[in-house]
Formats: C-alpha cells, structure tokens, sequence
C-alpha cells in the first residue's frame, strides 16, 4: 500500500523522488519516465534508470556521473545542444552534434578549421560564434547565405565579393566602405548602384569604368550584362541612359557582352 501511495505521489511530481528514504527501482523508473530531470536527485542510478531518464530528456545527462559512450551518443542524437552538459566530448560526438546544427559550435572551446566549416556548411549563421573566422570559413559561410556577413568583423575580400554577388543587399551589411570598396563592387554586382551610402557620389565616368573591366571578359557573367542594361537609377542614383549603355557594350564588350545584350534588348520587341 505503501509503494503504490509513492508511486501515485511520484507521477504527480517526479521530484518528490528526493524526499523518499531507499526508493525502489520502480520509483526512480516512474520518477524518470516522467521527467528525466529527476534523475538529479536519485543516488547510484541503474544503467536501466539512467537511459530511462535519457529518453525522456536529453538534459539528464548531465546528472549521469561517467556516462557511457552509448549513453553520450544517445543523448546528443536527441538533441544537439545536449553538447553543452558534457565535458570534455570526444570529436566524434561534437561531429554528431554538428551534423544536427552549426549552433552546436558553441559549445566547443578553440574548434579547429574543420570543424568550424562542419559548423558553417550546415547552418551559415553559426559563424556568429566564432571569434576569428578564417578565409576559408569566412568563404563558406558566406556562400550558404550573403547574411553571414552581418557576423563577421573582418571579411575577407573573397568573403564580400562571394555576397555582393548573390545580392546588392549585402552592401549594408559591411562596416567603413569607402568608395573605392564601391567601385570594386560594382564589378561585383552593378546593382550595388541600389545601396550606395547616402553621403557617396559616383560619377558617370567612374560607373562606366567599373563596367567596363567586366563585360569586356569573355566570360562576363550574363545576369551582370542584364542587370546593368535594365536597371533604372531611382532617387537620383547614377546611372547611364539607355543609348550611353548600348554605346559602353558595343565599343568595349566581350563577343559574349554584345551577344546578351542583343538578346536582352530583343526580348521587348
């Protein structure tokens, strides 16, 4: 009678665990299976409550005095910033936690390069823990989402130039450009004209210089050549007049260059 009150009181509240003298092995299994949490307040737990309270939470483990591989790996299978409760993890088990989320970096103190990449390839925003990116982490982050740059302190040149290619926007996102940084860019992508700094003038002569050491490349990029024939400058932005772009095209554009602008412009006849 005794033991079914304990067990009743223990499935209402699996903390009332801690309040009873030598409980049985039942009553730190329904403890557990309740609310794995409760393994904290139960003394030499058996291998078969120890998983019981992993299964029910992965958080238990911290509570798991010498956990056993099996018990780590189950624990991190299950949720990945299980990470943070164990020390000294094995790589294999910080790998584990990375193939769940890049925020699992977090919890590894001085991760090396590869795993910074594991980190960064899986979740591009994961660079935000780390403190000194390298070019190659930096490079990746930054393919997986231009947003990367938001994170990063110090880009590299690679870095901008990967995210101003997979969208203007990421201009904003970079601290100090100057205008030179600008005039780089906008060989980059010309539809940074859109978000150039509100105190920043770029003449028509500099603009048609940008453009020019890119479609004169016999492999300039066909969505470069498209965008600068279509954009139309907004908010007085610099920009070239229809005929001055065809002029630019076909006095210093790549056979490529003319052939996508022959294309682009037949397409509203």
């Amino acid at each position: 009678m005794e033991n079914k009150k304990y067990l009743n009181m223990i499935r209402n509240n699996p903390y009332v665990i801690e309040r009873i003298d030598n409980p049985t092995e039942e009553m730190k299994l329904t403890a557990v299976k309740n609310n794995g949490l409760a393994l904290q307040y139960i003394k030499d737990p058996s291998p078969a409550v120890k998983e019981a309270a992993i299964t029910n939470s992965a958080r238990a483990i911290q509570y798991v005095q010498d956990p056993s591989p099996e018990l780590l790996t189950k624990a991190i299978t299950q949720s990945w910033n299980t990470l943070q409760y164990i020390h000294h993890p094995s790589r294999e088990l910080i790998c584990l936690a990375l193939q769940q989320s890049g925020w699992a970096i977090q919890f590894v103190p001085n991760p090396d390069e590869e795993l910074q990449l594991l980190a960064v390839q899986k979740n591009y925003d994961a660079i935000k823990y780390l403190a000194d990116p390298s070019p190659a982490v930096q490079k990746a982050a930054v393919q997986g989402n231009y947003e990367a740059l938001r994170y990063i302190a110090a880009p590299t040149e690679e870095a901008r130039r990967i995210g101003i290619t997979s969208g203007e926007q990421a201009v904003r996102l970079l601290a100090h450009v100057t205008k030179d940084d600008i005039l780089r860019f906008l060989q980059y992508n010309v539809l940074v004209l859109k978000y150039l700094p509100k105190d920043m003038e770029i003449s028509k002569e500099e603009l048609s210089q940008a453009v020019q050491a890119v479609v004169q490349q016999d492999a300039v990029p066909e969505k470069y050549v498209r965008d600068f024939i279509n954009y139309h400058a907004i908010d007085g932005t610099v920009n070239l007049k229809p005929l001055e772009k065809l002029a630019l095209v076909y006095q210093y554009g790549s056979r490529r260059a003319k052939q996508i602008t022959v294309d682009e412009k037949l397409k509203f006849r």
